[in-house]
This record gives structure tokens, C-alpha cells and sequence, in this order.
């Protein structure tokens, strides 16, 4: 899973991770994780050209996401008929239209400067993209680069793993607890059978499905 696969999933639109509504979790829980930061600038990693990002933008927020394929962003901007303006630096390429910001390159070449407004992160799709070894690179480049007093709301999918190969990948609560919970207070807010309703995953072998949603925020020293 290098950047080729990603790349070419979107070249080819084998994007079913892709949801064209905006993420009902995020509309239920998401006052609950910008309580403490109301205002912030929020984060989103690996964004593809998710839909979410309006709707926080129409919360009042700022959004800065960041995405591997430039087909994504650019799809992004033209369905969503948005303007924007287009630069390019050492690390990234910079769309920004309005108050959404999108990156396009490597996640892991972000650094701590370009998340010191990111107090909010909204991750629905971007742990569950992931392999197991590069889940616990990719939260600890995470935490490198987070401002100190963060709320992160996390949606994972959970599932027997030996049943399908992923992504999307199942990452248990019992790894969100491994991989978070020295620098995070982790709540469960919910979890849901989600089997019945998505036949897809069904015709792929499973024998179960279910998603999660967490609260994470900083501990504070």
C-alpha cells in the first residue's frame, strides 16, 4: 500500500470509501468534539474530496485537509464549484478557496508549524486506510505535529480481519486504547452494528461490522 495504490484507486474511481453525504456522526457528535476550541481551524487528514469539509466550513471553521492524490482535490473543488487559488511549495501544493485548504502531497511530511492553528481533527476515514504498521507511524507523526491542547473525533470500522483484507481496514477499540491513550483521554461516544445495511462488505466475506466513534482530547501535563 505505497502512494501508487492510493493513487490509482482514484485514477480508476474504486473509491467506495467515498461517501457523497455528509458523515452523520460528524453531524451528531461534532459539537460535543469543538466545545473546548469552538473556533479552531480543523484538520483533516487524508481528506480525499469528502463533503465533510463544507459542512464544517458551514459550522464557521476553518479546514485544512491534506490528500496524496491531486485528482481527489481538484474533483473536490470542481464538484463542489468552488474557485480557488493554486501555489506550490517545497513539500506541498496549495489549493485554498475561501476558508477550506487543501494540501496535496505525503502526510508524513507535514510539520508542526502547518497544524499550529489545528486545535480540531475529524478523522472518519484515514486510520482505517491504513495498515497495522503504519497505523502506529502514522499516529505518531500525528501527535508530533498536533498543537498541545487538541479534541480529535475518531470513526473507525471494527470487523473480524482474517474474514476480508483490507482498506478499509478493522481497527479495534482495544487499538485506539494502545495507540492514543498516553497522550489522549479517549471516550466512547458510540458504536453501531452496521452489518445489515451495508451488503457490500456482506458479498466480500463478512460475518460482522461495526463502526465506532471516539472523543479524544489532550492530557494536559
Amino acid at each position: 500500500m505505497d502512494t501508487e495504490f492510493w493513487i490509482e484507486r482514484w485514477q480508476k474511481q474504486e473509491i467506495g470509501f467515498h461517501q457523497s453525504e455528509i458523515n452523520g456522526y460528524l453531524k451528531k457528535y461534532w459539537d460535543q468534539a469543538r466545545a473546548l476550541h469552538p473556533d479552531s481551524r480543523v484538520f483533516v487528514p487524508l481528506c480525499g474530496k469528502s463533503r465533510d469539509m463544507i459542512w464544517l466550513k458551514e459550522q464557521g471553521h476553518e479546514v485544512l485537509g491534506i490528500e496524496l492524490s491531486e485528482l481527489a482535490v481538484q474533483d473536490f473543488f470542481a464538484e463542489n464549484q468552488l474557485d480557488f487559488e493554486h501555489s506550490e511549495h517545497p513539500h506541498f501544493k496549495h489549493y485554498i478557496s475561501e476558508n477550506i485548504e487543501l494540501l496535496h502531497g505525503d502526510f508524513f511530511s507535514l510539520q508542526k508549524d502547518d497544524l499550529s492553528a489545528s486545535h480540531l481533527v475529524y478523522d472518519r476515514a484515514s486510520l482505517v486506510a491504513l495498515p497495522p504498521e503504519t497505523r502506529k507511524q502514522y499516529v505518531a507523526h500525528l501527535i508530533s505535529i498536533l498543537p498541545e491542547d487538541v479534541s480529535l473525533l475518531l470513526v473507525i470500522m471494527e470487523y473480524p480481519q482474517d474474514e476480508m483484507s483490507g482498506p478499509p481496514f478493522s481497527v479495534s477499540e482495544s487499538e485506539v486504547m494502545q495507540l492514543f491513550q498516553n497522550d489522549f483521554n479517549i471516550k466512547t461516544l458510540a458504536s453501531f452494528d452496521i452489518y445489515a445495511e451495508n451488503p457490500r462488505f456482506r458479498e466480500r466475506g463478512l460475518s460482522s461490522l461495526q463502526e465506532k466513534v471516539f472523543h479524544l482530547t489532550s492530557k494536559k501535563e
